[in-house]
């Protein structure tokens, strides 16, 4: 992989769902405190590097922010420095609880 593939948030919860995952949130630390995706680790400067020297290179990344934009050269950067395949996702924490406010909805209907 060359660059980093978008992925949208239902691609997300199937590749998710396969195990072996990696997924990881670059929004400031209040807004993780807040709210994230379940099993997410937090990054961000101050343990970036920690993070990548203990991370699982060949297993799929999955990198957030809030709204999809940071995420995409922060995804590009992790390829950059090994991983082997690495993802985007497309609109973000808002994008994915905005998906999981409509499953909820979906089920109570």
């Amino acid at each position: 992989m060359d660059t980093f593939a978008p992925i949208s948030v239902e691609d997300a919860h199937k590749l998710l769902s396969k195990g072996n995952v990696t997924l990881v949130d670059i929004r400031d630390r209040a807004s993780f405190a807040v709210g994230h995706i379940e099993g997410a680790q937090h990054i961000d400067s101050d343990n970036l590097q920690t993070f990548i020297q203990a991370a699982d290179l060949d297993s799929p990344l999955i990198v957030y922010c809030y709204h999809g934009h940071s995420s995409q050269p922060a995804a590009q950067y992790m390829l950059e420095q090994g991983f082997d395949e690495v993802y985007s996702l497309i609109g973000g924490y808002v994008a994915w609880e905005k998906h999981a406010m409509h499953r909820q909805a979906d089920r109570s209907a």
